[in-house]
């Protein structure tokens, strides 16, 4: 539907970020990096750009990319401080850059935010597909201080 949506109107901003996010979950970081980048060029002044840089976070992420997916994690962040997508990936790729500080104080947020959130439910937040994926984001929120 995406697709279709693309062909009628390929400057539809809104298809392009949805299309990344898809992309993302289905283990292709890259096309996501360019389908969400277009998105962002065709709108600048998007009231949602957070959505959008928090999903090229988590394409960096996935990607083995976790400077890069903690720097689009942190833009997210500055517009909008308590997006908890921001925060999950910002906290998983601080740890695996060993940033245990700065994981920390995500984490820190996190919890507070989603108290419930643990390693045992992270499925019900993180629509990754790829196994190795949803294995890595699990790895980086133990680092950060995730419970069991």
């Amino acid at each position: 539907m995406i697709d279709s949506a693309l062909k009628l109107n390929p400057n539809l901003a809104s298809a392009w970020y949805l299309s990344g996010w898809l992309k993302v979950w289905l283990g292709e970081p890259d096309v996501a990096i360019e389908r969400i980048g277009r998105a962002l060029r065709l709108s600048p002044l998007d009231p949602y750009t957070f959505f959008m840089q928090s999903a090229t976070a988590y394409a960096h992420f996935i990607a083995g990319r976790y400077a890069e997916a903690a720097s689009w994690a942190e833009a997210a962040l500055r517009d909008r401080p308590d997006h908890l997508s921001g925060l999950r990936v910002l906290a998983a790729s601080s740890a695996m850059l060993g940033l245990q500080e700065q994981a920390g104080k995500a984490m820190k947020r996190i919890r507070e935010l989603d108290p419930i959130l643990r390693l045992s439910n992270l499925g019900y937040v993180s629509p990754l597909r790829q196994a190795e994926h949803r294995a890595k984001l699990a790895e980086g929120l133990k680092k950060a201080g995730l419970p069991e």
